[in-house]
């Protein structure tokens, strides 16, 4: 029998090396896209110019690695993420299906995770041990971000950062891929052995800014869809802070709930509940080694401003950026993609009050999109670090 490859595009760069692993079987493996060349002409060339950015891009890796000759068509699958609200990506696989169609790969089948049970024909189904090492690669993912950020701009020797996330990566893909150390115990050891390291690496004391960025998860956290901005800003003397995917699931779950099934919400507050005590150690363990994280999710949530719009990225957007202000990150980069209604409608009007209450703080604005060039973003970036 013919090993089935599921590719996923690209989304969450410190992520996804060891979140693929829970959607490897013995009859699957997981591959994570990577081109990023001539993506965003090939998406356009098929979808409408009006749609969201990350979709063009998404759109376009996806042609681009099915037209790579790489894959065995017969046996590949592709998993696209859909928030399901008010967010256009919830459409994605209803929009992309069509091109496929057109472009002779109609036998390659479109999956995604299927929370609030959009396209049931196209859920992928969720194991034990899917869940189990999705959980520890979250945990791990976050804390080699938020932990190289803060290392990276210090290093005495260029690239050891670098070096030590790739070392861990490989020992926690280990993990993963061999079923260790993925119960709670076992997952809190790894972080503070990772906090460990990173507090061990020589540095140097530098005049460096702290910038925080906040915005849509794939300008946020995808190179492609921001242009690579952490490497620029670092390029720039800035430490970068970006808040850990764990706050954002724990957004996403609180506040789509409510729209739930009984059952559904019931299971719900109670992986909540217990997430929210994880998160807690998880916390302690890399601030007991010296590290800036933000507040645990219901003080973050008491951050935000009163409109209470969780679509997209919502009310989290206004809450990280108060609460990385309060944390030392005076200037704050929201990333989003143009187009992005929810984004625009709630992000655009939040800036101005966030302003008048973080008096210490400074908010400046960037929209990434197609018929937008670098010159004119990295402006606006340069605008906000040179102030």
């Amino acid at each position: 029998m013919s090993l089935e490859t599921l590719l996923i595009p690209a989304l969450f760069d410190h992520h996804w090396p060891l979140l693929r692993w829970a959607f490897e079987t013995p009859k699957r493996r997981a591959v994570i896209l990577e081109e990023g060349n001539g993506i965003e002409e090939l998406g356009l060339r098929h979808l409408h110019n009006d749609l969201c950015y990350p979709f063009v891009l998404i759109a376009g890796q996806v042609l681009a690695a099915l037209r790579s000759g790489k894959y065995d068509l017969a046996h590949t699958s592709i998993l696209i993420s859909q928030a399901a609200d008010a967010c256009r990506g919830s459409c994605l696989i209803r929009l992309l299906r069509p091109v496929l169609n057109r472009e002779g790969f109609a036998q390659v089948q479109l999956l995604s995770l299927n929370t609030r049970g959009l396209e049931h024909n196209c859920a992928l189904p969720v194991s034990l041990t899917m869940a189990r090492r999705a959980l520890a690669a979250v945990f791990w993912g976050d804390a080699l971000m938020l932990l190289s950020h803060q290392v990276r701009p210090y290093e005495a020797q260029a690239g050891d950062v670098n070096r030590l996330v790739q070392r861990w990566t490989q020992t926690l893909s280990d993990d993963l891929q061999a079923g260790r150390n993925l119960l709670p115990k076992g997952i809190l050891q790894r972080c503070r052995e990772i906090a460990a390291d990173f507090q061990a690496v020589p540095i140097m004391q530098r005049p460096v800014q702290k910038v925080a960025v906040v915005g849509e998860l794939y300008t946020k956290y995808c190179h492609l869809g921001n242009w690579d901005l952490e490497a620029y800003l670092e390029g720039l003397s800035c430490e970068v802070g970006v808040n850990g995917l764990t706050w954002y699931a724990l957004y996403y779950m609180d506040t789509h709930l409510k729209e739930s099934p009984l059952p559904v919400r019931l299971g719900g507050k109670a992986l909540i509940a217990w997430a929210l005590r994880f998160q807690r150690k998880f916390v302690e363990a890399l601030q007991g080694a010296g590290f800036t994280v933000l507040p645990l999710y219901p003080k973050l949530k008491a951050m935000a401003r009163p409109s209470g719009c969780a679509l997209g990225c919502g009310w989290l957007l206004s809450a990280e950026a108060a609460a990385w202000v309060q944390a030392g990150y005076r200037k704050v980069l929201s990333a989003m993609p143009f187009g992005c209604l929810p984004g625009h409608v709630y992000a655009r009007g939040i800036y101005a009050q966030l302003q008048r209450e973080l008096p210490d703080g400074l908010i400046v604005g960037v929209d990434y999109d197609a018929s937008t060039r670098e010159g004119t973003v990295q402006n606006r970036i340069r605008m906000l670090v040179d102030s």
